[in-house]
């Protein structure tokens, strides 16, 4: 039992679980303020200006079927305005990871594309060189 809590451990405390962790937490963070803004924010306007529409309130209501000496339930309904909502929260996050990615992407591309000094020859290289050099003068 000690060889499994030590292999915990050390898998728990390695940088990449770590890491992990702390970005499904923002991540977690990040969407609950998308769907705020998305919620009271963005939608409110778009829906009074197509005539005071609330979109959390459209919805499909499903026939009931009544059956006798069975208490009648409430209609089924189809959400579609939470839906988009919802859809309008996920364009929204897409659209951050994909400039957020875009953005590593050209830090880790001029990294990459910064120029390498060329390499200092040894001391062996630079005499092989130089007795070259002496011998192309002797000719």
């Amino acid at each position: 039992m000690g060889k499994f809590l030590d292999e915990f451990k050390s898998f728990a405390v390695k940088g990449n679980a770590v890491d992990m962790a702390v970005g499904v937490i923002i991540g977690g963070a990040f969407g609950k303020i998308v769907s705020s803004i998305v919620d009271d924010i963005i939608m409110p306007p778009i829906g009074w200006l197509i005539g005071g529409v609330n979109f959390s309130d459209l919805k499909i209501k499903l026939p009931t079927v009544e059956i006798p000496g069975v208490e009648k339930m409430e209609a089924a309904t189809i959400n579609y305005g939470h839906f988009i909502q919802t859809l309008l929260d996920f364009v929204i996050i897409a659209f951050c990871v994909f400039l957020l990615v875009k953005a590593i992407n050209t830090l880790t591309r001029k990294k990459e594309d910064a120029p390498t000094p060329p390499p200092v020859p040894s001391k062996e290289e630079q005499l092989l060189t130089e007795i070259r050099d002496l011998m192309k003068e002797k000719k």
